[in-house]
């Protein structure tokens, strides 16, 4: 039997508490009263309720600074819907910009009241509901597979996420960057925090220092990532994309252990962990002035390097057999295996895009077949004008033309290595962007001097 929603009902007034009460009760509802704010609290730790119905006007602490205080807590995710009998458009627009869900005037309606909880609720559910479809496909204590290499990088983890110490990780594109900084999450000591990605790769330079540290404005104010991820981790995707005043802040964030807040500029702890990811070593990001000389080593950063696929192909069955069982499993499909000719072939198939690649294939795969044993016959009837790009691609460079000048040369290259990720990617620039490590804006620019168009239908089949 489903369990029913809990609602902390915080109102000075009796009647307003049963009549509240009453009415939700009535609509299955497990409903908890509290007249002030000190009974509020004890509640709202004890109980953990689901969601909280708040009055502003209350004699010991108003509701206004008792939800400042839940929502500075990092686990708290309630929904807060305050209620007031006052109730002006400031009053409501403050307790949005901090953090409330809705705000109903008294005399309150049914029907009103009814609605915004369900939808308060429906919301919180949908984010659960994310939050468990993107990590579902990741495996919970670690790398897939038996080999020397992943068993060493585990190993390294482990010893690494006990720690409150931040931590850079790079590798190649698809092999698995966000997998350890999950399971690093899941064994550090923010476990029951949040997990917060902040993916700059993606923004333009001018508005990277607001997506972290909060974007002010005239009626409301926009947390950054590093709020958002108080009592938990903030994993920065791309590190290279950091301009460099975002990386002075971050650092003078962590040394002196608080940074500005965004709604009123008042210091709030530094209370997180910081993880770092990148697709280039650390020598790369300083030969290529991606970083300050000092940022990492003032960041006092342990490196995590993540192995390519093409250098442990021995656990290639390994991720096959796993992802197989977790994809059929959370979509619901038959029971699926490979034959031992389908698994070789893949073995031995060149991966540029790494286990993400691989475990795209084999989604595809699992939806485009029916057979229970899938043979290496359907395996490469599947990959298809997948491997076209690749047989493609060395088939060009196979003859190089050596008499031509260098800009050409350097023109056929680039326009063979862009053809190539385009048809991997299946022309997405998100995701190009990521691969080749171009800003979007100098990617397109690039494509069009090229000549390359990523919305062609060549680029989709």
């Amino acid at each position: 039997m489903m369990r029913a929603n809990t609602v902390l009902v915080v109102d000075d007034e009796p009647d307003i508490r049963e009549i509240i009460g009453d009415i939700l009760g009535d609509e299955g509802y497990q409903v908890s009263t509290a007249a002030n704010a000190e009974e509020a609290r004890a509640k709202f730790s004890d109980e953990q309720p689901d969601l909280v119905l708040l009055d502003i006007w209350m004699p010991d602490t108003d509701g206004i600074a008792l939800l400042k205080e839940w929502r500075e807590r990092a686990s708290s995710s309630v929904p807060v819907i305050m209620i007031s009998g006052h109730g002006t458009v400031e009053t409501a627009v403050e307790a949005i910009r901090i953090g409330a869900y809705d705000f109903l005037e008294k005399p309150l309606s049914t029907a009103k009241l009814l609605v915004t909880v369900e939808r308060a609720l429906e919301t919180v559910a949908l984010k659960a509901e994310n939050v468990t479809l993107k990590t579902q496909l990741e495996p919970v204590s670690g790398f897939v597979g038996h080999s020397t290499l992943l068993s060493d990088l585990n190993e390294r983890i482990n010893q690494v996420a006990g720690t409150r110490q931040t931590v850079l990780i790079h590798g190649e594109p698809g092999s698995g960057k966000s997998v350890a900084a999950r399971v690093l999450h899941r064994a550090s000591p923010f476990t029951n925090g949040p997990f917060i990605e902040a993916p700059i790769g993606v923004l333009e330079s001018a508005a990277i220092g607001e997506s972290l540290f909060g974007n002010p404005k005239s009626d409301s104010i926009t947390p950054g990532y590093l709020e958002q991820a108080l009592g938990g981790t903030l994993v920065i995707d791309d590190v290279s994309a950091l301009d460099l005043d975002s990386q002075a802040s971050l650092v003078a964030a962590l040394e002196t252990g608080s940074f500005p807040k965004a709604s009123d500029k008042s210091l709030i702890p530094a209370n997180f962990r910081l993880v770092l990811t990148t697709s280039q070593s650390t020598a790369d990001l300083l030969a290529g002035k991606k970083i300050r000389e000092d940022f990492l080593s003032r960041l006092g950063a342990v490196t995590l390097k993540i192995p390519p696929l093409r250098t442990h192909r021995e656990d290639i069955p390994d991720l096959i057999n796993f992802y197989t069982q977790q994809i059929t499993d959370s979509q619901h499909l038959p029971f699926r295996r490979f034959s031992t000719s389908s698994i070789n072939y893949l073995r031995n198939r060149p991966w540029p895009g790494n286990v993400r690649e691989l475990v795209n294939f084999i989604h595809r795969l699992l939806l485009t077949t029916t057979s229970e044993i899938i043979e290496a016959e359907e395996t490469i009837a599947v990959m298809g004008s997948r491997a076209a790009p690749m047989e493609a691609v060395e088939e060009k460079n196979a003859w190089k033309d050596f008499g031509q000048p260098l800009r050409s040369a350097r023109e056929q290259f680039e326009r063979d290595y862009l053809e190539f990720h385009l048809q991997q990617t299946r022309g997405n620039i998100s995701e190009l962007a990521r691969r080749t490590e171009l800003e979007r804006t100098h990617l397109y620019r690039k494509l069009k001097g090229l000549g390359l168009n990523p919305k062609d239908s060549k680029y989709r089949e």
